[in-house]
């Protein structure tokens, strides 16, 4: 702990900058490939980052899969957002970073050899962090869901879908001091819930709602967080949700419109909550916020990461992702 690391050593005493990087590119509905392109110098106010790994978000499943509003190819390293890596480069106007340093990154082009994003975009890792992977901006996104749903001491929190998302938020709300309960089709996404802090865990099946109604004593729950943006999951989480209480839309739902029971939704006087955020500072807050946790072990989001593949290996790390078998949780793309 707190030595750098090889590659750290190596950038410190590279004297050149590269001219070109390897990159996966998104060619068409699943199917990736990989290709060499140019790299552009930084701007005064950007760092060039070498970067050590991606994750693949949920998210981005329906860019792989192939939906009427998107075109292929996508630019390099797209839809890649939840980089980390070493600083290889600095603009002549940073003075906060420099090569050698670990850092998480905002970046939309992060299945890549190199990322490159403006200083502000741009959170250093303590040497504490030693080599552990950070994808920031995934867990950022969890901090920012449990601000919005606005936690409190006691509560009763219902997580719908067990994913990367869910599991952490499932942490956050412990971290609380809530009494959580989840769902998931998944045996492993219930067995890492309750390892996250969840106190009761439930089977998705036809009558999995009054079960865990029951558990509220048939109130329904303080707080629903949604976190698989489908119909089915927005519709399911609705029923839980109590008189006054709050509907937390976590989940990205993007493939078209939305029904919802705005008759249940008016009688019960339902408070509804979109916890997506845009704004790069509250990202980066989140980032800080996330990166605190990890530092104090409040939050250990290793054994999220349960699958790793090279950058030639993109389209498999979309298909584990969209096949989602037991033992799946996050795949990282280490370049």
């Amino acid at each position: 702990m707190g030595l750098p690391t090889t590659l750290q050593k190596e950038l410190r005493e590279s004297p050149g900058y590269p001219r070109s990087m390897r990159v996966g590119v998104i060619a068409g509905a699943r199917r990736a490939e990989q290709e060499t392109v140019p790299l552009r110098p930084v701007e005064s106010d950007e760092v060039l980052v070498r970067i050590e790994g991606c994750g693949v978000c949920g998210s981005n499943l329906p860019a792989w899969e192939g939906r009427p509003w998107f075109t292929y190819p996508l630019a390099p390293g797209a839809p890649g957002h939840e980089a980390w890596g070493v600083v290889a480069f600095a603009g002549s106007q940073v003075t906060q970073f420099r090569p050698g340093d670990r850092v998480a990154l905002l970046i939309e082009h992060g299945f890549a050899e190199y990322g490159i994003a403006p200083a502000s975009k741009t959170l250093r890792l303590p040497l504490e962090m030693d080599d552990a992977p950070f994808p920031g901006e995934p867990l950022a996104c969890a901090i920012n869901v449990a601000r919005r749903s606005q936690i409190k001491p006691g509560e009763t929190v219902a997580i719908v879908g067990v994913g990367f998302l869910g599991a952490t938020v499932t942490r956050l709300a412990k971290l609380a001091d809530a009494r959580v309960a989840v769902i998931s089709r998944r045996q492993f996404a219930r067995e890492i819930a309750e390892r996250f802090g969840a106190s009761a865990v439930f089977r998705w099946d036809g009558g999995a709602a009054s079960k865990m109604r029951s558990y509220t004593g048939g109130k329904g729950f303080d707080c629903v967080i949604e976190c698989a943006g489908a119909q089915t999951s927005l519709d399911f989480a609705t029923q839980l949700t109590k008189e006054r209480g709050r509907l937390v839309i976590a989940g990205y739902h993007q493939d078209g419109l939305r029904q919802v029971d705005m008759q249940l939704w008016n009688w019960r006087g339902i408070d509804v909550i979109n916890a997506h955020e845009r704004d790069p500072e509250i990202y980066m807050q989140a980032m800080r916020a996330a990166l605190d946790l990890v530092l104090d072990g409040s939050l250990d989001p290793l054994p999220l990461y349960t699958h790793t593949f090279s950058l030639s290996e993109l389209g498999a790390a979309f298909e584990m992702l969209r096949t989602r078998p037991e033992g799946f949780m996050k795949a990282l793309v280490m370049p």
